[in-house]
């Protein structure tokens, strides 16, 4: 049986760094539905009876076919081609040939990728550079952007085109990894900009429209229906996603879902598919979790997002027989995180979350994207089961927190300069390690990566400056001058590694 796997789709490998994310909810008034044609009926049913239930028999539902063509015509211009320029960590493999890493010379679109996404080799053994594309959708006449965050990760240069033809070099407000929206800006003004509408209303079966770059082919628009709601995937356990089956494909990621209304209700972002290909299922995220991000990436920097410290698993009906409960619903709370939020307010294993904040917890998957909605310090009310009778507990919801170096920083700052993700030592941690402070290096690019920075380093100082938070790193890395010498220690030695920043 073959792996089912997830793959983002963007146009060529993808580019590594970490960043922030929360949620908000936004319900805007779009335009009118677009133009609708209804479906004609077979020949041999003119002659049917004017009162179907007079000849005993039902009346068929006849679903409109939808025309998007007004849609495409007014908000196809605020939809824009992003192409990126980065490092990317070269990844051989046996089957494949060097230009086009991951690829099978033999698969279909290997042609396309050689054309719009092959690497620039010869910047080292472990890193090239790599080029790639994809979508993204004006949100304000200034210039806002709103793309997501594995289209821009690590790039060292964004550039954005429009429909009229005009580029533009984008700054990163911010990205955040966990639910993958990234804001960017350009410097223009008068642009045009799409409607937002409200995912909560979708509907299984209705129609929707993508659009965006696949495969490099800019402002293509694919349609196809909302094939469910609230999807969570294996890696993505904060964002409820809307499935479809519009085709999108590597280069589609970060373009807008538009509704009947013409009003956007989300960002594709991922396809399931075994061969990189559209395949029928595609996932996008909620616009009004986007836009939540967008506010805080915009207006603070950085994202917040509540922190319940519960382990928990899915309601089978052996579990809902087991602890009494009448439906297959809530999380099983299975372990607690000792002087977390939870076990302040004293849940315990064995309980079931059946609601939070009145809001119905009807799968374990719910349960994440509820609590990351809240803002840290909120007192939250819990409705649980406990051997088999409700329970109301009050809960006090801690913050996420975040490993990322930098929330609110420019491609240079994070690739140029440094182009390190790091992360802070828990006490054990230094307790193991024999070391006071130091940031653990979880990812290495650009000028770290040439020095030879390796993830699993732990940074102790820089031109001689104890360091201990990710703060105090990006503060010094800023001020120095074009050469830096980092202490780091490696295993069980400690060395001197010279930085050539530029």
């Amino acid at each position: 049986m073959h792996r089912k796997t997830l793959r983002r789709g963007i146009l060529a490998a993808s580019i590594a760094a970490i960043l922030a994310g929360g949620y908000a909810h936004f319900n805007l008034p779009g335009i009118r539905a677009a133009h609708a044609l209804p479906l004609l009926a077979p020949a041999t049913q003119a002659s049917a009876p004017a009162n179907p239930a007079a000849a005993g028999t039902v009346a068929p539902v006849i679903a409109p076919v939808a025309d998007f063509s007004t849609i495409v015509a007014r908000y196809g211009p605020a939809v824009v081609n992003i192409s990126v320029t980065g490092e990317a960590e070269q990844q051989p493999a046996a089957d494949t040939q060097p230009g086009v890493p991951g690829l099978d010379p033999n698969d279909p679109f290997y042609d396309f990728f050689r054309r719009f996404g092959i690497p620039q080799q010869g910047r080292g053994q472990d890193h090239q550079l790599v080029r790639a594309e994809g979508s993204g959708f004006i949100v304000r006449p200034d210039g806002l952007i709103l793309t997501n965050a594995h289209v821009v990760n690590g790039a060292q240069e964004v550039m954005v085109k429009l429909t009229d033809r005009r580029e533009f070099k984008a700054r990163v407000l911010g990205a955040d990894k966990q639910t993958d929206v990234a804001v960017i800006k350009i410097d223009a003004s008068n642009l045009p900009t799409v409607q937002l509408g409200d995912p909560d209303t979708i509907r299984v079966g209705e129609p929707v429209l993508a659009i965006g770059s696949p495969y490099g082919f800019e402002n293509s628009a694919t349609a196809g229906i909302v094939s469910a709601t609230s999807r969570s995937l294996p890696d993505d356990t904060y964002v409820p996603f809307i499935q479809t089956d519009a085709a999108v494909n590597p280069g589609n990621s970060g373009g807008p879902l538009f509704n009947l209304k013409g009003q956007v209700i989300g960002i594709n972002s991922q396809i399931y598919s075994r061969t990189g290909g559209y395949q029928g299922l595609a996932f996008a995220i909620p616009i009004n979790v986007a836009m939540g991000v967008s506010d805080q990436l915009v207006h603070g920097g950085k994202v917040t997002r509540g922190r319940l410290g519960v382990g928990i698993q899915e309601v089978n009906q052996a579990l809902a027989d087991s602890f009494g409960l009448k439906q297959l619903q809530g999380a099983l709370v299975s372990s607690v995180e000792p002087d977390g939020p939870a076990a302040r307010a004293g849940l315990q294993p064995g309980d079931v979350i059946l609601r939070m904040q009145g809001k119905d917890v009807a799968r374990s998957s719910d349960l994440p994207a509820q609590v990351a909605a809240l803002k840290p310090g909120t007192v939250a009310t819990l409705e649980v089961i406990r051997d088999g009778k409700p329970k109301t507990l009050a809960v006090t919801i801690g913050e996420f927190k975040d490993t990322t170096l930098a929330k609110n920083s420019t491609p240079q700052d994070r690739q140029g300069r440094l182009g390190v993700a790091v992360r802070q030592l828990a006490p054990e941690e230094q307790r193991q390690a024999g070391i006071s402070g130091g940031l653990l290096v979880e990812a290495a690019g650009g000028a770290a990566a040439k020095a030879g920075i390796q993830p699993g380093d732990v940074i102790l100082s820089l031109n001689g400056t104890p360091i201990s938070k990710p703060e105090q790193l990006q503060t010094l890395v800023k001020k120095a001058g074009k050469h830096v010498a980092l202490l780091v220690q490696r295993d069980d030695a400690r060395i001197f590694v010279p930085v050539e920043l530029g």
